[in-house]
């Protein structure tokens, strides 16, 4: 808990660090868990102590799309507005590899915010990173090429992973990406011969080049 205090002390004052301690619980997910599924009651909102979670909506006809990614410190606006109007949740949030992250009950989300300035902060901030993040989103579907949309795409995930090798299908790539398996590998394979990156089975290794 002495870690724990000393990582959230950085951004929320002591007195609700010590309210989270006393009244929240600390949850760890291995990689591919599902965190939060689609059409589920939310019941707390997660801030995330460690790890990496991916934030997926699905449209009306059922197709995925990548939203952001959450990583330490960070928190899924998304689920606070869920919790906030008890609705079901539009989102899927699933775990990029081992995740611990705090469980904010949802009756604590509209009390702190009153209570405590930082909590409002945080919150605040949240929303305006989350925000940005699919303002780029459709900017990039709307007025990027698709091949730059995969090497931006190949580049976050290893960004938010901290690893030059992605293990990811080329099906669940068209997935998130929101377009074809057929378009992901020939566009990926078009990278490899420009000796960019190297294909594997379910990976893909980015070189130096990339």
């Amino acid at each position: 808990m002495t870690a724990l205090k000393e990582k959230l002390k950085h951004f929320l004052e002591l007195k609700l660090i010590d309210e989270i301690i006393k009244g929240c619980k600390v949850m760890s997910f291995k990689e591919g868990d599902v965190i939060i599924d689609y059409s589920k009651q939310i019941k707390f909102m997660p801030l995330i102590v460690s790890g990496t979670i991916r934030v997926m909506r699905k449209d009306e006809e059922g197709h995925e799309l990548l939203l952001y990614y959450l990583s330490s410190n960070e928190s899924c606006a998304m689920a606070y507005t869920c919790c906030m109007e008890a609705r079901k949740s539009e989102i899927k949030a699933i775990a990029e590899d081992n995740v611990e992250l705090i469980s904010i009950p949802h009756e604590k989300l509209d009390e702190w915010l009153v209570k405590y300035p930082s909590w409002k902060s945080y919150i605040f901030n949240s929303f305006t990173q989350r925000f940005n993040e699919l303002l780029k989103s459709l900017e990039s579907i709307a007025f990027h090429k698709l091949d730059e949309r995969l090497i931006n795409y190949l580049k976050n995930k290893s960004k938010v992973t901290g690893k030059s090798s992605i293990m990811l299908s080329h099906n669940q790539i068209a997935e998130e990406m929101g377009t074809s398996r057929v378009v992901i590998s020939r566009l990926l394979k078009q990278l490899e011969n420009n000796k960019k990156l190297l294909l594997y089975r379910n990976e893909i290794k980015l070189l130096s080049t990339f």
